[in-house]
């Protein structure tokens, strides 16, 4: 599916018109979603597994732990949702086996009816919590983080071709009559973002002539890929891109957002960084600084709301709003290329595996 809006807009007096169109991923992950509740604890298992067993976990919690423990919350959730199930149907089954051996002096039968009543129960709790997931987002979360620890980082092949239809699309607005062509990657969207336009410039498609071609990165995750054994491709476009003068990439991430990791140069800390690296241009949104204090209490344990706050409207906006690049007159070079990076951003290396090669 493909869908849009066009905007218009006056801002600081001048006039400017967006086209903006989002370019679909999500349906690809949701597919892997369809599983039943078994197959999603198996998954659960793998997915642990994969992070620990190849020393991504430990890396990860160097570097910040927020994103990490945002990373295990679905983990630790499907667990006591597991626990719950088991502990009340035991509660219920030796409760029903208790009444039946007042009643008949047969233990073994009476075993035998908590044990038929328990598991029932097991599979209707966990099917209730599954059914909520809307709220828990235990599920959702998941499977996110399952599809690129199943192949412990490399892309399947029904991404790649997504991507390359993303490649096509972007080639195309490069050959309309506009200003700028901006990509935006939020979150998990960012390290899509880097290899589909690693591969538009890769195609020679970005013609120095035309539109001015800038990337735009808010609230990445990109460590959660990059970090694991297998993705190479992501490494390899990282470092790629960082050297490229066809285009300009922002990254904007915040310490408050306690799901991205907030500062982290996504190209440094997976240790793909060239000596001649150009990009990308790290600052901080600051929302303890562009939020009222009210609204930043409403929000601060709303860790998944707060993670979106990066394309909504910020009470005392500074050089950071999302509108004012997105529909303003600017492009994000004319924006940002004076801007210093932020002083409290992190560029070591931190990956436990830098390979760009299989």
């Amino acid at each position: 599916a493909r869908y849009g809006w066009k905007v218009k807009t006056r801002i600081d007096g001048q006039p400017a018109e967006a086209d903006f169109k989002v370019l679909v991923w999500s349906n690809i992950v949701k597919e892997s979603m369809d599983l039943n509740i078994p197959q999603t604890y198996f998954v659960l298992a793998r997915t642990a597994w994969t992070y620990i067993a190849s020393g991504a976990l430990r890396r990860l919690m160097w570097l910040r732990k927020g994103p990490v423990i945002a990373a295990l919350y679905p983990i630790v959730m499907l667990t006591l949702q597991l626990l719950v199930a088991i502990l009340l149907a035991w509660f219920i089954g030796s409760w029903l086996a208790f009444g039946l051996n007042a009643l008949v002096d047969w233990p073994l039968i009476a075993r035998m009816l908590a044990w038929a009543v328990a598991l029932p129960i097991v599979v209707f709790i966990l099917r209730w919590f599954r059914k909520i997931d809307n709220k828990l987002f235990a599920y959702y979360l998941m499977h996110d983080y399952a599809y690129s620890a199943r192949s412990k980082g490399e892309d399947p092949p029904e991404l790649l071709a997504r991507m390359a239809e993303f490649s096509d699309e972007i080639a195309a607005a490069l050959n309309s009559d506009v200003d700028e062509v901006l990509v935006v990657g939020h979150s998990s969207g960012a390290h899509i973002g880097v290899s589909v336009l690693a591969d538009l410039i890769k195609s020679g498609r970005v013609d120095e002539d035309g539109p001015k071609l800038s990337f735009l990165t808010l609230g990445q995750v990109v460590p959660m890929v990059s970090f694991l054994p297998k993705a190479y491709k992501l490494r390899a476009d990282l470092q790629y891109l960082s050297m490229r003068e066809e285009l300009f990439w922002l990254d904007v991430t915040a310490p408050s957002d306690g799901c991205a990791f907030a500062l982290c140069d996504p190209v440094s800390v997976s240790g793909v960084a060239p000596e001649n690296k150009l990009w990308p241009l790290v600052i901080s949104a600051a929302f303890t600084q562009t939020l009222t204090e009210n609204r930043f209490k409403e929000l601060r344990w709303r860790f998944f709301r707060l993670h979106f706050q990066y394309m909504c409207a910020f009470d005392a906006p500074k050089d950071y709003d999302y509108f004012k690049i997105t529909a303003g007159a600017q492009t994000l070079q004319s924006r940002y290329q004076m801007r210093a990076p932020s002083k409290s951003r992190i560029d070591v290396a931190a990956s436990p595996y830098v390979s760009v090669n299989p």
